[in-house]
C-alpha cells in the first residue's frame, strides 16, 4: 500500500504555490495547483490573475515511502498527516477540483465556518468586531451574532468579510419561545 502513486496535500509558503509547484514538476513528481481567476487593482489598473483555490496548498501524486524528496523542495512545510502519517487525498476528490477548475465555474476560496464557531469581522462597519456565527445561509451569506452595548445584533454578512478565530465553538440554546436565544 505504500508504495503505490497517491495524491497528498502539501502545505507550503504562501504567495509561492506555483513555484513550488513547478519545483516539484522539474523533480518528477505530478503536481496540481487549483487556480482561480480574481480581478485585482492596482493604482489605475485593474487585472485578472491567476490564484491558488487553496491558498498556502498544493497536491502532489508520490509514493509515500519517497516523501523525502517531496518535502525538501523549497517551499514544502509539510504533507498533510494524521497521527504523523501522511493522510492521501481520493482521486476522486482531485478528479471533482479538476473538473470544478476547467468547467470555468466562478470558484473562489472561501472560510470554512459552522454555527458556534467564533469570527473576526474584517469589512464594513463592523469591521474588528468578533462574534459568533448563528447561521449560515444558501446564497453564500452567514448570520452573526455581535455584542454591542451588552446586547446580541445579528448582523447578515458575506462569507468572505469574516477570519475564523481561535477558540472553542459557542454553544448556542434555542428557547421554545419565538425571539429568544441565549448564547452561552
Amino acid at each position: 500500500m505504500l508504495n503505490i502513486y497517491q495524491w497528498y496535500a502539501l502545505q507550503v509558503k504562501p504567495r509561492v504555490e506555483k513555484n513550488t509547484a513547478r519545483l516539484l514538476e522539474e523533480k518528477g513528481f505530478e503536481s496540481f495547483l487549483p487556480l482561480y481567476h480574481c480581478r485585482r487593482q492596482w493604482r489605475h489598473r485593474i487585472a485578472t490573475v491567476e490564484m491558488p483555490l487553496f491558498p498556502g496548498y498544493l497536491f502532489c501524486r508520490f509514493k509515500a515511502c519517497m516523501r523525502m524528496p517531496v518535502l525538501t523542495t523549497p517551499g514544502v512545510f509539510s504533507i498533510l498527516s494524521v497521527a504523523k502519517i501522511p493522510a492521501p487525498v481520493p482521486d476522486q476528490e482531485i478528479e471533482a477540483i479538476r473538473r470544478l477548475v476547467e468547467a470555468g465555474s466562478n470558484l473562489e476560496p472561501l472560510p470554512y465556518v459552522t454555527e458556534g464557531q467564533r469570527v473576526r469581522i474584517e469589512n464594513g462597519p463592523l469591521r474588528g468586531t468578533e462574534g459568533i456565527v448563528i447561521g449560515v445561509r444558501k446564497g453564500r451569506r452567514i448570520t452573526v451574532s455581535v455584542g454591542l452595548l451588552q446586547r446580541s445584533v445579528a448582523a447578515e454578512l458575506c462569507p468572505d468579510s469574516v477570519v475564523t478565530v481561535l477558540g472553542p465553538p459557542i454553544v448556542s440554546l434555542v428557547s421554545t419561545q419565538p425571539d429568544a436565544t441565549w448564547m452561552y
